[in-house]
């Protein structure tokens, strides 16, 4: 009889058998890998995520003719996708004693064993059945896993589950509803989702923010001193009011008070997956960050990236890692060792499931490629910041006075880098200001009175956007960062800040009159916490579906069709303009010929045919910048290297039949 071992993905299989195994071949069936050991008779199958789908019954495939409250009732089936894996699995249960499901330790991860587990108790219903649970991928804790196996969690299963469902019904319902609504079906459709949704008119609404805020004038103070700048501490929105006081301000200024001291700053704390995507959003996508965390996770080299803990459990031998790193790193883990006692930083979130995110494995910058690096070398200086000694700064104070116009001067210099030697991703700015003392009388060098704006709130970042899903609990630490991805890829949202394209003004504008309850964090938080307590044992799947079914239902009643499809189709026109004709007058739009290529014409077309080239590759973006000399948006392009500012098409074309002429 045999042990049957299954995990998530190939490499992972891959891994675990030679860690496991002493005699491990590699057995193929048409492409797919799997692993054997004659001597243990045990094979290791990686799966391939979810083998299994769900999915609507074909008799529902047609958009147009299926009533959207039958997608709310009708039984969703289940398909396998993976057929040959599938097949290995079935033609190794039929004789195996024992099934291990090793797959990653969530609740996505072991939906994904369950599934796997389907198909063999399909051929073998009585096999035994055991979980091995770890965190990374390391010779010493895979042996630890699979020497205390513990039973599969079906409520976290069904957890994943009741999601899997609640997200294929909402999706497809709204995203038929707005696409069939717009106009824009096949490759075309408009995506609405749960999650989606809701993160999109975070944007929005922050981008509709900007464009209607009136900056207002505001009046400060500065007096200039040899060797630093003070400012008086009040902000004056009247200009005559603040001319009164400036013209108060003497030649001197006396110092009142003036204060130094020793500040300890304190480390970052380690890693969850927010903080991290948070992070690395600086150098790359977050959805790019998660796939090469992904990757490193499996080579061995960090730990399992979707966490939510930011407590080191005292499990983890923290100066075995230091020491193993400082091969690589040997300046940064020189300051960690360095102290008598290492006592980390800590979160406030602890939990028991996975630790935080931490270096596992030792890599060469040679070994990885230059993105894997990048997120290693991230990993591994937050891991070691953590550990290091607080930073140090002298920090000093002083209060002027002039004529009884005060002035405030602060000033900081680091006198012990800490931490900050290692996390160089955090720039310690330092401002001057010299040793004063109380009674000293400077001479004024020069003094200013400044007129400023109040400036609009920032649009989102990656960054920004991810902290403020996982504040209003929008999405989970796993989905947060493919929520982001599926925004950009359906052309919602583009550049970082991010920007909203006119269909997404259109899409939530319309959605928060006809169904603003879609729009809204709510009702995906109260699915958000139903699902916990699925997790828990304390609800029950189906149940919890049913109400998003109803809950669904309900939205769908109160809507005003015609509305909702008259201002959609005014929306998304508006995506297409791009300005106003120069021959004619009329709009210009974005269109394709009838061998697929795209241009921008003149909508007067056939009586007006002026037209301007469009870029044939990347996805295309109209901006609200306006050409000054043309009055035609401006037209960015995203490809696989990032943003390209094509600027005025015009201008462009102008340019090009100038250099070509």
């Amino acid at each position: 009889m045999s042990w049957l071992i299954i995990t998530e993905k190939d490499n992972t299989a891959r891994r675990i058998a030679s860690i496991l195994f002493k005699d491990v071949k590699t057995l193929k069936k048409g492409r797919v890998s799997y692993y054997h050991s004659p001597s243990k008779d045990a094979y290791v199958v990686g799966l391939k995520g979810h083998i299994v789908e769900l999915d609507f019954p074909k008799e529902l495939n047609n958009w147009s003719k299926t009533p959207l409250e039958n997608l709310l009732q009708v039984e969703l089936v289940k398909k396998t996708k993976e057929r040959t894996i599938s097949s290995i699995l079935k033609e190794i249960a039929k004789k195996a004693d024992r099934v291990t499901v090793a797959t990653d330790y969530d609740r996505e991860g072991e939906l994904i064993g369950v599934e796997a587990l389907e198909i063999v108790k399909s051929v073998n219903p009585k096999v035994k059945i055991d979980r091995v649970r770890y965190s990374s991928v390391t010779e010493r804790e895979i042996k630890a896993a699979f020497s205390k196996p513990v039973k599969v969690d079906f409520n976290l299963a069904n957890a994943a589950l009741a999601r899997q469902k609640i997200d294929l019904i909402w999706g497809a319902t709204l995203t038929r509803l707005v696409s069939i609504h717009s106009g824009r079906m096949g490759k075309d459709f408009l995506s609405v989702g749960r999650v989606q949704t809701p993160t999109l008119r975070l944007i929005v609404d922050r981008e509709i923010e900007i464009q209607n805020f009136k900056p207002e004038k505001y009046y400060e103070i500065f007096a200039e001193f040899e060797g630093f700048v003070a400012k008086h501490p009040k902000k004056y929105s009247s200009k005559e009011e603040a001319e009164k006081v400036f013209n108060k301000i003497g030649e001197t200024a006396e110092v009142k008070e003036f204060t130094r001291k020793n500040v300890e700053e304190n480390r970052p704390i380690p890693f969850n997956t927010t903080e991290f995507l948070r992070e690395a959003s600086k150098f790359m996508s977050p959805h790019k960050a998660m796939n090469i965390a992904e990757t490193l996770y499996m080579n061995g080299y960090i730990s399992y990236p979707r966490t939510d803990n930011t407590v080191y459990p005292s499990t983890i031998n923290l100066v075995e890692i230091v020491s193993a790193l400082s091969a690589v790193f040997p300046r940064e883990a020189k300051i960690v060792l360095s102290q008598e006692r290492i006592v980390p930083s800590r979160g406030r979130r602890e939990t028991r499931d996975h630790p935080p995110i931490y270096p596992t494995g030792i890599a060469k910058r040679g070994e990885l490629s230059k993105d894997e690096w990048t997120i290693y070398e991230l990993v591994v200086r937050r891991f070691l910041a953590t550990l290091a000694p607080k930073a140090v700064w002298d920090v000093r104070r002083a209060v002027l006075e002039s004529n009884g116009v005060k002035f405030n001067a602060s000033g900081r210099k680091l006198i012990d880098a800490g931490w900050r030697a290692i996390y160089i991703y955090s720039k310690a700015e330092e401002t001057e200001l010299p040793i004063l003392k109380r009674g000293d009388v400077l001479k004024i060098l020069k003094k200013r009175l400044e007129e400023k704006e109040t400036k609009p709130p920032g649009r989102y970042s990656a960054s920004s956007l991810i902290k403020m899903m996982e504040k209003l609990n929008l999405g989970t630490k796993s989905t947060r960062h493919e929520i982001i991805q599926k925004l950009i890829s359906r052309r919602y949202i583009h550049g970082n800040p991010f920007r909203p394209s006119e269909t997404a003004f259109s899409v939530i504008n319309v959605l928060k009159e006809s169904a603003e309850t879609i729009t809204l964090p709510d009702m995906t938080a109260k699915l958000e916490n139903e699902m916990d307590l699925i997790a828990e044992g304390k609800k029950r799947e189906p149940e919890v579906v049913d109400e998003s079914r109803k809950m669904l239902l309900q939205i769908l009643k109160a809507i005003d069709y015609r509305k909702l499809s008259k201002d959609l189709r005014e929306g998304v026109k508006k995506d297409k303009i791009v300005g106003k004709c120069p021959e004619c007058g009329a709009e210009l739009v974005v269109r394709k010929s009838k061998a697929g290529k795209r241009f921008i014409g003149c909508s007067n077309y056939p009586d007006c045919t002026f037209t301007l080239p469009l870029p044939q590759n990347g996805t295309l973006y109209i901006t609200s910048k306006l050409c000054k000399d043309h009055g035609i948006k401006e037209v960015k392009i995203r490809t696989k290297k990032g943003y390209w500012n094509l600027g005025c098409p015009y201008c462009n074309y102008l340019k090009w039949k100038e250099e070509n002429s």
